[in-house]
């Protein structure tokens, strides 16, 4: 990347390509493979908490600031249909030095989604096993993660499809022991019924933008579906239609679960696990085999989550060891019997384990996100600079939505904790200050962050 204002670029390659295959709605289903449709789920205590009990809310502001960055995802992946990365978009669109720090911040995030899985497996581990500590079970799911790995242990797409078979099946069930638990006890009148809405004695804009600022967590993975727009049957428009559905799909099955949830609990506090919360609403609704089976669940999901993001980020880091961004003597290196980059997946084993000491579930959630909302606000302004700035006839409808979703993307990233903006905010400094050692002030071709070829 040499040049800050590239013109579109045109590739043409001879060989195989990838058939194009996937319609529509395989994608809207692959989309929601990857949020998981129990996303909202570990989130829920800790938002309820921070938004006294608006987690409805939170999840339906999220919504819409994540619809508006899918519309500018799906226009970009039109522009750069072989990518599907934040950092090339930006990086492309309106600066490389942009687009590197958009690619630090993405780094941030595949090294802390190992570290939350960890702490969530630990917590929900503990309530099968509680006599077992909690430092234990965080060593446990470390080592069990990075042990799938090392052995190349990896699930299937059809392994993927039938877990969110299995949680959908959960989550029906969640619904009918909240059906009957609301219905034996007493009726609920429309003040109750609109509570987990607004609720004007605990309501505050500030609180429940913090909440949002979590809550959105629940829609990360959604911009996966742009790595598919060359297997896609008419991508210019499936893309585009495939992540804006994902997002509002998950959007209202989530404020569903959650809705149904906060009027179980009724109230915002008093979890006995804060980061398990829905586990005990479960409980409450359902008696001890739903908690057990929403516990299990979760635990199970949560397990392919850890794995997949701590292999996903072992690869990253492998990419820029291949790429000498980082010493390649360590990063770059293949193990020869089992064709991955054991160096780094030990490496990323390690920072897990020492993370799940370290952190808590809702401070890595929140970091993970500082990151996240990086990468939204970047895509955002590439799809505004790209179809309004540059554009031979500026229409509204491409003006608004990277606008919007910039500003609404901004102002969630604003109400981020202060611990999350401080630590965030190092980690960004540390990554401009190596970047600019590394190419002697962003005079030299920038690390890259896309995911190397399997």
């Amino acid at each position: 990347m040499s040049s800050s204002n590239p013109g579109p670029t045109v590739t043409t390659e001879a060989g195989p390509r990838l058939r194009r295959a996937l319609s529509l709605w395989d994608l809207v289903f692959y989309g929601i493979v990857l949020i998981q449709p129990t996303a909202p789920m570990p989130l829920f205590g800790v938002v309820s908490q921070e938004a006294k009990g608006h987690v409805v809310t939170t999840i339906l502001i999220a919504m819409v600031a994540m619809l508006f960055t899918a519309i500018s995802y799906g226009r970009m992946a039109r522009a750069y249909p072989s990518a599907g990365s934040a950092f090339t978009y930006v990086g492309r669109e309106l600066h490389p030095a942009l687009g590197y720090v958009t690619g630090w911040s993405m780094a941030m995030d595949y090294m802390l989604n190992p570290i939350i899985c960890t702490i969530w497996c630990s917590k929900a581990a503990g309530n099968i096993l509680p006599e077992v500590p909690y430092a234990a079970w965080i060593f446990f799911f470390a080592l069990l993660f990075t042990t799938l790995n090392l052995r190349g242990i990896r699930a299937t797409a059809r392994t993927n499809e039938a877990l969110a078979v299995g949680m959908g099946v959960v989550i029906v069930l969640f619904f009918i022991s909240v059906f009957r638990y609301l219905s034996a006890g007493p009726s609920l009148g429309g003040g109750a019924l609109l509570k987990p809405f607004y609720n004007r004695e605990t309501f505050s804009l500030a609180t429940v933008l913090t909440g949002t600022s979590i809550a959105s967590l629940t829609y990360i993975g959604f911009d996966g579906i742009s790595t598919l727009s060359e297997e896609v049957q008419n991508p210019r428009r499936n893309i585009l239609m495939a992540t804006v559905l994902t997002c509002l799909i998950t959007g209202v099955l989530a404020s569903l679960e959650v809705y149904a949830a906060q009027l179980v609990w009724g109230d915002w506090g008093g979890f006995p696990d804060v980061d398990t919360a829905f586990v005990h609403v479960a409980g409450r609704a359902g008696g001890v085999l739903m908690f057990q089976l929403v516990n299990f669940t979760l635990l199970v999901a949560t397990i392919g989550s850890g794995s997949g993001t701590q292999l996903a980020a072992a690869r990253l880091l492998y990419g820029m060891g291949r790429d000498n961004a980082i010493p390649k003597s360590f990063f770059g290196v293949i193990e020869p019997k089992r064709r991955i980059p054991r160096n780094n997946v030990l490496f990323v084993g390690a920072v897990a384990l020492l993370g799940g000491y370290l952190l808590s579930y809702q401070l890595g959630a929140e970091l993970l996100n500082f990151g996240a909302f990086i990468a939204f606000m970047g895509v955002n302004m590439a799809a505004f600079f790209r179809y309004w700035l540059r554009a031979e006839e500026r229409k509204w409808q491409n003006f608004l939505p990277p606008v919007l979703g910039f500003l609404i993307c901004l102002y969630i990233f604003l109400s981020l904790r202060t611990p999350a903006k401080i630590m965030g905010t190092l980690w960004l400094s540390a990554g401009v200050i190596y970047g600019a050692i590394k190419t002697k002030g962003f005079q030299r071709n920038l690390v890259s962050f896309e995911l190397p070829p399997e």
